[in-house]
């Protein structure tokens, strides 16, 4: 799941950061609200969680403008106040949801993950191709019953194939997903991601097929019998 924190105050953002990775998530960090502005146009993120006290422009007033720009990605916002008069104003202009500070990062990754399955379309059904499956409030994956041993980027790259499964997935937009901006890494690193979770699939009855042109798919097949 990729995310997009814009938060100004160094010390939270580097602890929300690293709370994130732990979690699975593939986090982007924006201290303003331009920096958020350009990450926004050039990345698909899975969701956006938004300080409102920024040094170049209050959150709402950023949020109001990213609406109006046509980007419907959710928005969980972090409030100091909470009341209801900020709560209203904020639901208004585009939020999804708000989360008061202090806060417990549990509560903050439910959160979070609630507002990517409503925005996605699935409330309670499991994410499913033949016998792979992930379960709606878990980034936890099963084969034929089996929990599979994957790395943070390995379940990224698995989550974003599994939601789209049967539909070829650009390799730039796959890439996107796994790795944040910040990141060194090669055009090819994917490649190797791919590898890695092919080599944890087989056996089981889904692949993940390269089409050509058109990127990765993950789909379903079954094994030929065997003859006697």
């Amino acid at each position: 799941m990729r995310l997009l924190l814009v938060e100004d105050e160094a010390e939270m953002a580097l602890w929300l950061v690293r709370a994130f990775k732990q979690r699975g998530f593939v986090p982007d960090h924006a201290p303003d609200a331009r920096t958020a502005e350009s990450l926004l146009a050039s990345n698909d993120y899975d969701v956006v969680v938004l300080d409102l006290q920024l040094p170049d422009k209050h959150g709402l007033t950023l949020l109001s403008d990213v609406r109006k720009a046509g980007n419907r990605t959710p928005v969980l916002v972090l409030t100091a106040h909470g009341s209801v008069k900020d709560r209203v104003k904020g639901l208004n202009v585009g939020a999804d949801d708000f989360l008061t500070k202090p806060f417990a990062v549990e509560e903050l990754e439910a959160r979070l993950t609630a507002l990517v399955r409503r925005s996605r379309g699935r409330w309670n059904a499991a994410l499913q191709c033949g016998s792979l499956s992930c379960a709606p409030d878990s980034r936890a994956f099963t084969l034929a019953g089996q929990l599979l041993q994957l790395t943070r980027r390995e379940s990224a790259a698995l989550s974003v194939l599994l939601v789209r499964s049967n539909s070829p997935v650009e390799k730039s937009h796959l890439s996107g997903k796994v790795f944040p901006v910040s990141s060194n890494v090669g055009p090819d690193a994917i490649e190797q991601v791919v590898h890695r979770l092919r080599h944890k699939l087989a056996g089981g009855d889904v692949r993940i097929a390269t089409v050509r042109g058109l990127g990765y798919m993950l789909e379903s097949f079954t094994h030929p019998r065997s003859e006697d």
